[in-house]
């Protein structure tokens, strides 16, 4: 990890947070199940926890955002705001993987009020282990970024869309500009 924390209680929560999204998608009415799939449904894939895809990266905060038009998986477009972008390391030891630096777009809706950074992206396990539209990650800063800022980023929270599982909803796509050419085996899987 790039960052001192407990190893052992980062996996703790980070399972803890498995099992609970477990429960609200086998349970609660507005989960992405279809009510008729539910009973069958026993829990989401993920990757093996992995602290070496929580990374620490460094915040350029865009002062005037522009406007990022995002295509949706029903065709639409939805409008988000650029305002920061994020870059970080991933080191890897495997032979098959590069070292090197890597960029993300964080966004945010047009909306006034504060929200997490949105942070939607696509690697080369898109469509094949994990969910074809992309993947994504909400950021929450305790305060306003500024630029230098560090923020952790945990692929391990990377989740898939509830477009995935039902076609009521309608999800943006990450833009090719957060299309990482690496592998990320971390978060949820789909297969």
């Amino acid at each position: 990890m790039s960052d001192s924390i407990d190893a052992d209680r980062w996996r703790d929560e980070l399972e803890s947070k498995r099992a609970e999204k477990d429960d609200f998608f086998a349970e609660h009415p507005q989960s992405p199940i279809p009510p008729e799939s539910r009973d069958a449904f026993d829990g989401l894939d993920y990757f093996d926890p992995d602290p070496t895809y929580r990374v620490t990266a460094t915040a350029t905060v865009h002062d005037d955002p522009e406007v990022v038009l995002m295509d949706t998986t029903a065709g639409r477009e939805m409008r988000y705001l650029r305002v920061a972008t994020l870059e970080f390391a991933l080191d890897r030891e495997d032979d098959d993987l590069e070292d090197g630096t890597f960029e993300l777009a964080a966004y945010r809706q047009e909306r006034p009020n504060e929200q997490p950074l949105f942070v939607p992206f696509r690697d080369k396990t898109t469509g094949q282990q994990t969910y074809q539209g992309g993947r994504y990650m909400e950021l929450e800063p305790a305060a306003a970024l500024e630029d230098g800022d560090e923020i952790v980023v945990d692929f391990n929270l990377a989740y898939t869309p509830f477009c995935a599982y039902s076609d009521t909803f309608d999800c943006p796509l990450p833009p090719e500009e957060n299309w990482l050419e690496v592998t990320v085996p971390a978060g949820e899987r789909y297969e």
